[in-house]
């Protein structure tokens, strides 16, 4: 057998990329949006198509990302931020609830989502891992983009001409 094998496309050119980042573990966010935005450089992304906006925690980031991926605007979107584990339930609501949305998003609307939204146990751990989420974010969102794009059906061109409109005309009367 030798079946038909697509290759992944990181080339980012031409592609237009929103970053949502909570602002919650400041630090941890800022990690991962500076290494995502140089990995996005590397790939060839513009930088005047890209467009980086912030929440104030992991639970505000699913709207923002329903109304950019609604705009029709993003070839891919990504997700930054993090969320500690503390002595409470607090950290399962919120780990579970933007992961949640973050699905719910891409699969209604069809844009590709990279989540990089980190759930650790502290900060440490959250922080040695900031850069390299960043980084596996951006490539995950180019080779998505490229990879919708390709598996989008193309559209026919339906040719129209003025004899076919009489016609139709005359059927409709």
């Amino acid at each position: 057998m030798n079946p038909y094998v697509m290759i992944p496309d990181l080339n980012g050119e031409g592609l237009h990329i929103g970053v949502v980042r909570a602002r919650f573990n400041e630090e941890i966010g800022q990690a991962e949006l500076e290494a995502c935005l140089a990995e996005l450089e590397q790939l060839g992304v513009d930088e005047r198509d890209v467009m980086v906006v912030s929440v104030p925690g992991a639970l505000e980031l699913g709207v923002v990302l329903a109304h950019l991926a609604e705009s029709q605007e993003f070839d891919a979107l990504i997700t930054l931020g993090a969320v500690v584990r503390g002595e409470t339930y607090h950290f399962e609501v919120v780990s579970n609830e933007s992961a949640s949305a973050i699905s719910r998003v891409s699969l209604e609307t069809g844009i590709p989502i990279a989540n990089g939204v980190l759930t650790t146990d502290t900060e440490e751990q959250a922080l040695s891992r900031a850069a390299e989420k960043g980084r596996d974010c951006a490539r995950a969102a180019v080779e998505m983009a490229n990879l919708v794009a390709t598996l989008e059906p193309e559209e026919e061109e339906i040719e129209f001409d003025e004899e076919d409109e009489s016609h139709d005309d005359e059927q409709r009367h």
